[in-house]
């Protein structure tokens, strides 16, 4: 399938969308250019809104590739206009998600767009529909963090290089939590089309609940810690040290203070 087989104003970009962007771009020039009064409201703003589109640009991957799978009704449905009010739980994909940012640092992924699965045909189409958000955050996080890797930090402020390394650690607890095997998130999705029926069937009950046994084990103390330990060595493999990503999210939650941070490494 093509997207021939929707209608032009289906695919057209929502300006709720460009809203948020443009949130993005205005309050990421600030944190580069120390222009707020305030870097750390600066710093807030500018990663929630460009965590909101890495959400946005998740959901479209989701919907573009069901589209191009067989699903020609996420068209009519507004998903391929990346307006996160038109996904089936705005709760879920948007609000959760940004709370849990802001209490706990952690890129948890919110809920989904709806493919109706029946008009796609073959098990591997079904596979790359729910591997492809997950995907995009691995894309998203390697763009944020090119400036570590490539060595190019030179000339980069110090509140910008903080944001990045934030965002960065949000898109890779993103994308490692979303490719977990646990009914209802995409990585459960990618392996649900090799199984068997009755296996599909006994744990089609735990789906509505995955999301939240993955937010409930991520309070368990040594369950938090393993996680954040493969975190933090996929951020150093990507050239960022716990340092910022630290302070980086120090500095988000800027309505508390961290002299160490301030100061520098």
């Amino acid at each position: 399938m093509t997207t021939a087989t929707t209608r032009h104003g289906e695919r057209r970009i929502s300006p709720v969308f460009v809203g948020i962007l443009a949130v993005a771009a205005v309050t990421g020039w600030a944190a580069w250019t120390g222009f707020a009064e305030q870097p750390g409201l600066a710093v807030f703003l500018f990663v929630t809104a460009a965590w909101v589109v890495s959400l946005c640009l998740h959901e479209y991957a989701h919907a573009r590739t069901a589209l191009h799978g067989g699903d020609i009704s996420v068209g009519a449905k507004g998903y391929l206009t990346l307006n996160p009010l038109k996904y089936t739980h705005a709760l879920l994909s948007i609000v959760l998600p940004v709370i849990f940012v802001i209490m706990g640092g952690i890129g948890l992924p919110g809920g989904a767009v709806f493919i109706e699965r029946g008009r796609i045909p073959g098990r591997w189409r079904h596979s790359l529909v729910s591997a492809a958000g997950p995907l995009t955050n691995v894309l998203f996080a390697v763009v944020c963090t090119a400036p570590f890797w490539l060595d190019a930090l030179d000339g980069v402020p110090h509140d910008f290089r903080l944001a990045l390394a934030f965002l960065a650690l949000l898109q890779v607890t993103a994308a490692i939590l979303n490719f977990l095997p646990v009914p209802g998130l995409d990585g459960y999705g990618v392996i649900e089309p090799w199984l068997s029926y009755g296996v599909r069937r006994q744990l089609e009950p735990f789906a509505p609940f995955g999301l939240l046994l993955v937010f409930a084990l991520l309070w368990v103390p040594s369950l938090n810690s393993a996680f954040f330990d493969v975190i933090d060595t996929v951020l150093r493999a990507l050239g960022i040290s716990d340092f910022d990503a630290y302070c980086g999210f120090e500095l988000y939650r800027f309505w508390q203070t961290d002299e160490i941070c301030s100061a520098g490494p």
